[in-house]
């Protein structure tokens, strides 16, 4: 697997940011558990999305960390392909981390030891997914509605392992009962080494826009660091949501989807205070190739031609013609097929 960075400069446009500097906290190392994170720009876990292509795709474009995509707590499920392709960390830069979803302690447990055995050096636990398949099992973001449930779950994937455990959370299952701060402090307390909030409820969904003052007032409650989620869709707006939260970290999800260079966009903004002119289409054309051909070569031909279809279609939003365009490659069968016509439309709106 050979993803690499592209390192060619884009157009910059000057922007007279006094607050940025060469040293902004959002590029330093971030300390995990005694294991150390390059930068504090994270990729969040996407069910479907950040796969082991794609993580390591954003950390070529400068992310610090990505998290692997969400692993059931369940044995039964581990030897299934979907499974195996979640848990594969291969080439992947350390420290890696594997996400994991449950409602029974013993069972997260479980799955923690099973994840450190597996390659993974982080464990995160999941309790911010909105999905109703993974709420119906109590599970995700539906935990948030039992307290006493979630300090079970936490003490026991912290005492399951001798390594980091970190918490991807939202700030409460309802509006009008958020309790972000009890969850946040009872993890601390439970040796969680640091805690991703999404700065919405359950109840939001994806609605609406992120409220960042109680991640504020748990970062100013609490001693672990604090990761800030949700609507971080520009270089601008993560250095917004650093000076409204005062976060250790900031973690992008959706944004990065059909754009890995995001990261490279907020880095270059941080360090500089310039804005980093959006990729030509030669230069996504390069990009998605390269990530199709990755896409292949780990899911094989059956399935990375129909896993490829989204970050394709994701890709090419913004492109003239290319609704027609993406109702013509989803007809696409094969791998080759689909590459062939992939490259022709790039190429010719270059």
């Amino acid at each position: 697997m050979s993803i690499d960075i592209l390192n060619h400069p884009n157009t910059q446009a000057p922007v007279a940011q006094a607050h940025i500097a060469n040293d902004h906290p959002l590029l330093k190392p971030l300390i995990i558990g005694g294991l150390a994170i390059e930068n504090r720009l994270m990729v969040a876990p996407m069910a479907g999305v950040t796969d082991n292509p794609f993580r390591r795709l954003c950390k070529s474009f400068g992310a610090g960390h990505a998290v692997s995509e969400m692993i059931i707590a369940d044995t039964a499920l581990y030897a299934r392909k979907k499974s195996l392709y979640r848990a594969n960390f291969d080439g992947e830069i350390a420290p890696i981390s594997a996400q994991i979803a449950g409602a029974e302690p013993d069972k997260l447990a479980e799955a923690a030891r099973y994840q450190i055995d597996n390659g993974a050096q982080i464990i995160d636990i999941n309790m911010g997914c909105p999905a109703k398949k993974v709420c119906r099992k109590l599970a995700g973001s539906a935990l948030l509605q039992d307290e006493d449930l979630v300090a079970r779950l936490l003490d026991a994937a912290v005492n399951a392992v001798d390594a980091p455990v970190t918490l991807k959370t939202r700030l409460g299952f309802e509006n009008g009962r958020e309790n972000i701060l009890r969850v946040a402090k009872r993890a601390e307390q439970a040796g969680i080494a640091a805690i991703a909030i999404h700065g919405r409820t359950r109840e939001d969904m994806y609605k609406g826009e992120a409220r960042y003052e109680l991640i504020r007032e748990v970062k100013d409650s609490i001693n672990i660091p604090v990761i800030a989620n949700g609507d971080i869709d520009s270089a601008q707006k993560a250095q917004q949501v650093y000076e409204l939260t005062g976060c250790d970290a900031v973690m992008i999800g959706r944004a990065a989807q059909g754009q890995p260079w995001l990261f490279r966009d907020i880095e270059h903004y941080l360090r500089t205070g310039e804005i980093l002119a959006a990729p030509s289409v030669g230069e996504i054309k390069q990009i998605v190739l390269a990530h199709l051909q990755e896409l292949y070569d780990f899911y094989g031909e059956y399935s990375g031609c129909r896993i490829a279809r989204k970050h394709i279609a994701w890709y090419t939003t913004g492109i003239p013609d290319s609704n027609a365009f993406r109702q013509a490659m989803y007809g696409e069968e094969s791998t080759a097929g689909q590459f062939k016509v992939v490259e022709a439309f790039l190429q010719a709106h270059e």
